[in-house]
Order: C-alpha cells, then structure tokens, then sequence
C-alpha cells in the first residue's frame, strides 16, 4: 500500500454498488478514468475508478444564472460567491473495481467506507500485479490513471493468452499498429511461440526504419515479400507454387457457387497437384459445364494471374508460380513451428491474393497441428498466433452469410484446441459475429468514437465495461484498456512509442558490461 501520509483529493459521500460518488478536494483534478484508493482502518484498502464528473453546487440554479449573466453582461466583474470553493465543487462518479485483502487481489462485495477519504494510486498500491508470477510474459504497456502513466508494467501469458485470441479493435489513429509493433518485439525474446503476420502495409519489419529486424533476437524473425529490392536485412523472395493451392483455400475468400465449388472438387480428386493447369486449359470433365469451367478459370486468372497460352500455363502475377516456389509454404511452417516470427509482406497484392496466401499457410499449419493433437504430442509444439489486419474481411457477419466459413472464422472457433490464436485487428467490431467475439478473450481496446462499435466491444468484453462507454470514447493515442479472461480487472494502460520502446531496449542492452574472456582472467 501507498505512504504514510495520506495526500487527500475527495471524500466519499453515498452512492451504491456500481456508483460511488465522491467529492472532489478544491483544485485536485479528478480525470475521467482516475485510478483512487480509499484505505481503511485495517489496512486494508479499495481500488475505485472514476467513471463520470459532474458539476454540483448548494447554490440554487435560478442564482447562478442571475450571477453569470451579471457577469457576462459586465454589471458585475468583481462578483464572487461565498466560500466558492466550498459552495460550488465537482462529484466524481466511480465504481470499486477491486478490494485488497490481505495483500490479496478480490472481486469487490462490500463498499469502501462512509466519509472515507480517497487518494490518487500509487504503484505500491498495485504490489499485487508486480509480484504475479507469470510465465511467459508478454508486455502491453504500464498502468495508466487517468492520463497517468505509473510504472506498474502490465503482462499478460502469451502462451494462454494467443490460443484464446486476442482482439484490437479501434478507430482510425489510435495506435493499433504501434501496439501490434510492441507486441510482436516483446514476442520474439518468449521461447515456443511462432506468429504470422499478414503485413498489408508492410510496417512490421521496418525496412527504411526500426522495425523488428532491429531486434537483439533477429535470428527468430522471417520476412517474404514480392519486393526484393532496396532492403536491409534478410527478405525471402514471396513466390507461391500453384501446386500448394488446394480447393478449400478458396473458402470464403472468393465466391463460387456450388456447382463450381463441385467442380474444383472433382479437379482437384482427379488431377492432383495439377487440377489447376487442367482447368486453366479447360480441359474439360464430362461431368463439369464447359460455361461452369470458363468462369472459374477467370476468376483463376484475376486472383491468381495464372492463363493459359498455346497450351503452356504461364503466370503474369508476383507470387503464385508455375515453375517456383514449391517450399515456400514448407519453409514457412517449418520456421513457424521453430517458434519464428514470419512476417509476409502482401502490401503488393490484391485484398483476395492476400487472405488466399494466408489460407494456404493457416491450412497447412492447422492441418499439422491437427495431427499432432491426434498423436498426443501438440503440447510439445510451438503456440501459433495469427496476425490478421481488417478482421471483418473473414470473420465478418455477411461474409460468412454469403461465403461460409473460412480458415480464419474456423480457427476463431476452434483453434484453441490445437493451440493456434488469432490476433485480430479491426476498425468495426459490429461487423463480427458476437459468437465469434466471445471466443475473443483477450481484447486491448483502444479509443473509439463510434457509440455503434463501443456497444459491440462492452457487451462482449471479459469484465463488466457497462460504465465505461464514455471512458473508451476518450482514449487517447497510446491509451487503451486490456479486458481479458487472465487478468483480475480491466486494467487500463498507457502504451509505450514502439521507437522510444526499442531505442530503450536497445541502449540497455548495450550498457551491459561485456563478459570477462579467460586471458581478462
């Protein structure tokens, strides 16, 4: 618990379960989303959060309004109240977010006391967060109160945390890449943990800037992309064989009908790794249309860039091949059961190139991790955490209507079973199914001005966020709060610049004395 000496900034005054109201100390400064404490005699202590501030005064309406308009109207400059400060003051409307008891963590049930003083929180106050022993900590940022940063840093287990999927959703300008950039750099020194990264804007591996290639552990990272030039660092080249494309890849990412859906069955049965030249040629199946062939061999050449010409299948795309690329998905999966960090850059590809791409490798990987679960050796293997940027792309309500359900919505549902998490990232939470949101136990919500989309984000987050619509609207750049089945509360926190985060790192690691050679000895 805090100090001695109690630095005093409200009194609690009524209120009930869920609203505690208190008044403000004269010039103390109550924010909205304050994190107070309210002691009591045995040592105990309250954790209370401000979710509202309201003017009150013990002068009647009418009075005021006569005396401003005194005021304003310069027929009384040198007017005062008296006691102002005494008469005219601030509630702040809060609710008890956790009770300490013996030093230990619990679910308020009682109310803090009547008259109580209240102070700011102090991170002896939070010695219950610092002494948590978590296993495979994975750092979001430093409690916040307020728009006060402590330096309380708050972990949450990787390990339990990406299986059960982990959910950003925020507006525009909020700082969801920033957040995503921490995470990933803080994933890269946890052991048995690999991630892909779909990287639509190709900000992740930082090739002009910092970025994760600058990090100390630099052998974990593996990034592909169309674009080999100008880059510093190791970029693998993206090239993707048709051979590896198999019929359910297309699964709600590009609409065929059911005949068609048939056809690419009956192709693929037949023809093997080779289904995709036949239909390219149209070389016809008694029992498919020709005019059902013609279709999906266009949508063959707008997706893939694959056609046909003089008998020869021939590719005018950047990444699916007829002649190249046949390990890439081996080498990929290989690096991501190594617990590697694989960043694909798809910044050069058309929205449905790129969810076909990730299909591809989300299908081989959760294929495996099938099996293993089958052989009773999955716990031996690496976590596997998706990274996927405007989630409602696959896991929205009228894609999975019109399409059904894809690699990513299956994974959603059921990839906590064979330890493979999403990490989903989006703008319009109300565009996900909310039984998809549940599945989401870990969401870092950012600020959001749009009340459609702060309801969606209340009415599935791990704790009760039912007073804290205005709390989210508020949220600055930075700012955010973390709901999550594996923490005691909803913690909010201030995020830290991901170049300052680093540059920090970085610079620590170089202040390390170097180790003493034997001829030093």
């Amino acid at each position: 618990m805090g100090g001695s000496k109690i630095d005093v900034i409200g009194q609690i005054i009524g209120g009930e379960t869920s609203r505690i109201f208190i008044r403000e100390k004269s010039g103390s400064r109550i924010e909205l989303g304050d994190l107070l404490v309210a002691e009591e005699d045995d040592g105990n202590y309250s954790i209370l959060q401000v979710k509202d501030l309201v003017y009150h005064s013990q002068i009647p309406q009418i009075m005021r309004e006569l005396a401003s308009g005194l005021q304003l109207e310069g027929h009384g400059s040198h007017m005062e109240f008296l006691d102002e400060e005494l008469r005219n003051y601030i509630i702040a409307e809060a609710k008890t977010i956790l009770q300490i008891r013996d030093n230990e963590p619990q679910l308020p049930k009682t109310l803090p006391n009547f008259f109580g003083q209240v102070r700011r929180i102090e991170d002896d106050d939070l010695k219950f967060l610092m002494e948590e022993k978590i296993k495979n900590p994975l750092y979001l940022g430093n409690v916040r109160s307020g728009s006060k940063e402590l330096k309380t840093s708050i972990h949450i287990d990787a390990r339990e945390a990406i299986p059960h999927h982990i959910l950003i959703p925020a507006t525009t300008g909020r700082g969801k890449s920033n957040l995503v950039k921490v995470m990933l750099w803080e994933l890269m020194n946890i052991e048995n943990i690999g991630m892909l990264v779909l990287d639509p804007h190709d900000e992740y591996y930082g090739r002009n800037e910092l970025g994760l290639k600058d990090h100390p552990n630099q052998e974990k990272l593996r990034y592909y992309s169309t674009d080999t030039s100008n880059i510093h660092g190791m970029v693998e080249s993206l090239r993707i064989n048709i051979k590896s494309i198999k019929p359910e890849h297309f699964d709600g990412i590009v609409k065929f009908t059911d005949a068609q859906r048939d056809a690419l069955k009956l192709y693929h049965n037949t023809y093997r790794k080779e289904w995709i030249p036949h239909i390219i040629r149209e070389e016809k199946i008694e029992e498919v249309e020709s005019k059902t062939l013609s279709v999906i061999r266009r949508k063959f050449d707008n997706i893939l860039g694959i056609y046909a010409e003089n008998g020869q299948i021939k590719s005018r795309g950047s990444v699916f091949k007829t002649n190249d690329g046949e390990s890439t998905i081996k080498n990929i999966i290989k690096s991501l059961e190594d617990g590697e960090i694989v960043i694909i850059d798809t910044s050069k590809l058309t929205g449905k190139a790129e969810l076909l791409v990730g299909s591809i490798i989300i299908w081989a990987i959760f294929n495996k991790y099938q099996k293993y679960k089958a052989k009773g050796v999955l716990e031996e293997k690496p976590i596997i955490g998706i990274v996927i940027e405007e989630a409602p792309r696959v896991l929205g309500k009228e894609v999975i209507e019109r399409q059904g359900h894809n690699i990513y919505s299956i994974i959603a549902r059921e990839g906590r079973k064979f330890n493979i998490g999403l990490v989903a990232i989006t703008q319009l939470v109300s565009l996900i199914p909310r039984t998809i949101l549940a599945n989401m136990n870990t969401k870092i919500i950012l600020g959001n001005e749009m009340s459609q989309e702060r309801a969606e984000i209340i009415a599935s987050a791990s704790q009760d966020l039912s007073d804290d619509n205005r709390t989210i609207a508020s949220l600055d750049r930075g700012e955010a709060i973390v709901t999550s089945v594996f923490t005691k509360f909803a913690v909010p926190i201030k995020i830290p610049l991901f170049d300052e985060h680093v540059k920090d790192k970085i610079n620590k690691i170089r202040e390390k004395p170097p180790l003493l050679s034997l001829e030093d000895l």
